[in-house]
């Protein structure tokens, strides 16, 4: 691959991590921030956006081909070295409904040593949370939906079923003093039903909230998001939760994630889910493309003055490391176009 015939020369130039860090991006002084471009449009983006990103587990979890856990392990470890504050590492559901994941206890024990870095893992009912608990884990995540169908497809109940559960799985984490982190599927639009009203995906996030979920990733599953779909559906939610609290996490089916990141932070959003080299897709959503890149979006951030704390340089690296070993191209555009134009520098 051209990315890994890249890398394998890196060394020759001095110059590398400035080329990929920094080409093409307005981000040439560290105190530099988006207040200071005169535009409106641009002000009210934060400057630090924290990404979240969730390719060992959200961006692999579909994948027919089983990764080994030492490749996952791998994987975690540089995204981690990255300067990545959140990975979520991995899933304890039951194999028979996600065999990919099926080593989450061996993964666990692999990474639970890590120290600086926040890895959850998601857990689907209180069995789950206990056996993520056992493993290790510090942090959790549950996933609702916003679709009564793709509640029922997804995780076999109904969404007022799935918030009963994770009623129980919140109350055991809050006796353990464990983080909580709550996923809503199908915020714009659902594979069954079609368009998702704002109020439902409002409502959802109101009750984990209540419940005890620190922060709410608002996801749009089958990516057909656009910022007009967003922007009500994001108003409708800060109407009843704290802009703190939310993330979004958008699929790039339509080709249309970066535009709503954009939109979402120009509302005040924070914080951004992202999948290395664009990895992932749902397994209960047929047609869903990939996560959006999260090369390409720490690209675009660096772009615009704001502050990840990421090195896109190492997070190219990590990137190739995974596609290579799924036989595949890297999905990040951006990522593909540093590392050619690394390569002319050779």
């Amino acid at each position: 691959m051209l990315a890994l015939r890249t890398i394998k020369n890196i060394s020759k130039l001095n110059n590398t991590r400035i080329l990929i860090n920094h080409c093409y991006s307005t981000q040439k002084d560290e105190n530099y921030t988006p207040k200071m471009i005169n535009h409106k449009l641009l002000g009210s983006i934060p400057d630090y956006v924290k990404i979240v990103e969730v390719g060992p587990r959200d961006g692999l979890q579909n994948e027919k081909q089983i990764v080994p856990t030492s490749v996952k392990v791998e994987l975690i470890k540089m995204l981690v070295s990255s300067g990545l504050p959140v990975v979520e590492a991995t899933s304890f559901v039951s194999p028979k409904w996600v065999p990919q994941l099926g080593d989450a206890k061996d993964v666990m024990k692999a990474i639970r040593s890590f120290a600086g870095i926040r890895l959850p893992v998601l857990t689907p009912n209180l069995k789950g949370f206990e056996a993520a608990v056992e493993a290790g884990a510090k942090e959790v995540a549950v996933f609702a939906a916003a679709s009564e169908s793709f509640s029922k497809s997804n995780i076999n109940c109904s969404i007022e079923e799935s918030l009963a559960r994770y009623r129980d799985v919140t109350l055991a984490a809050r006796n353990l003093s464990i983080p909580v982190r709550g996923y809503i599927s199908c915020v714009v639009g659902c594979p069954v039903e079609g368009s998702v009203p704002p109020s439902k995906v409002a409502y959802v996030a109101k009750e984990l909230v209540n419940m005890g979920c620190c922060e709410i990733s608002l996801g749009d599953t089958i990516g057909v998001g656009t910022p007009g779909t967003v922007i009500p559906m994001l108003k409708a939610v800060m109407d009843v939760v704290p802009l703190a609290k939310l993330a979004v996490h958008f699929h790039d089916t339509y080709g249309q994630a970066l535009s709503n990141i954009l939109v979402s932070l120009q509302m005040g959003i924070g914080i951004v889910d992202s999948s290395v080299s664009g990895l992932g897709g749902c397994p209960y959503a047929k047609g869903a493309s990939g996560n959006v890149a999260t090369e390409d979006v720490v690209y675009m951030l660096n772009g615009i003055g704001v502050k990840t704390n990421v090195d896109i340089g190492k997070l190219v690296l990590a990137g190739d490391y995974i596609s290579n070993h799924l036989g595949r191209s890297p999905g990040s555009k951006a990522a593909v176009a540093l590392s050619r134009r690394l390569a002319s520098k050779l």
